[in-house]
């Protein structure tokens, strides 16, 4: 099945500022800006992009405080709302979290390790707004899903685990290959076209995207679309310039 590619840049919050992390572990930080993320997803907006990819770090962790508030000034901001898509993740474990999250006008809930936890989560969200609005992460150590944060590594196989999503009610998956995220050394096309072929809906790809040629073999291997951090804002990707390309 065909889908429009998109190109979707990241920001990934910390203690309300925009930050990559190398291999999702929290103390090793490889960018972080002293922009306000506001600004910096406003920037992504005006530079053309359709669609936002905003990660709540601390929640993810299940830090006592989260990102909340920042992702509300975002979505709320004037160069924002009503301009682009935006899709939210990280420690969103209730319902009322993602219809809260759906109220502020945020387009896709992403949900991570609850979806494994509590699958019915995800057909109560996808039967009350509809599949679209349902994205479940499955990010994969060896083949394997990983869970809270990428700290533990399930048994659970990752095309296994996508079929159940979308049984449950999944109107799109997101798969990180953590063994690459972060490093900015190239991708691993034969893994990401066996995930998105166990699967007819849409697979939107991000960990390890270092360069154009990278956006192009994921855009090859099926994938409706790939999120792009690291390589941003460590100046590897002009984000323009990957724009016109598709």
């Amino acid at each position: 099945m065909e889908f429009e590619f998109e190109v979707i840049p990241a920001i990934d919050l910390r203690g309300g500022r925009c930050v990559q992390l190398r291999q999702g572990k929290r103390e090793e930080e490889i960018f972080s800006s002293a922009e306000n993320p506001v600004e910096i997803a406003g920037k992504w907006v005006m530079q053309g992009a359709g669609r936002l990819h905003i990660i709540d770090l601390d929640a993810a962790f299940q830090e006592a405080k989260t990102n909340f508030e920042v992702i509300k000034n975002i979505a709320e901001s004037e160069g924002v709302r009503g301009k682009v898509k935006i899709q939210v993740g990280g420690g969103i474990r209730s319902y009322e979290a993602a219809v809260t999250l759906i109220e502020l006008g945020v387009d896709r809930i992403i949900f991570g390790t609850v979806a494994l936890n509590s699958p019915h989560l995800i057909e109560k969200v996808a039967n009350a707004f509809s599949s679209e609005r349902v994205m479940v992460a499955l990010d994969a150590r060896a083949g394997k899903v990983a869970i809270d944060g990428w700290r533990e590594v399930t048994g659970k196989d990752a095309k296994e685990a996508a079929k159940e999503a979308e049984e449950k009610g999944a109107g799109s998956l997101l798969f990180t290959n953590i063994d690459v995220e972060g490093l900015m050394k190239g991708i691993e096309t034969k893994i990401i076209e066996e995930f998105v072929s166990s699967v007819s809906v849409p697979v939107v790809i991000s960990g390890g995207v270092s360069g154009v040629e990278d956006v192009m073999r994921i855009k090859e291997a099926g994938a409706s679309g790939v999120v792009i951090g690291s390589a941003l804002y460590k100046g590897k990707i002009d984000f323009k310039e990957v724009l016109e390309l598709f």
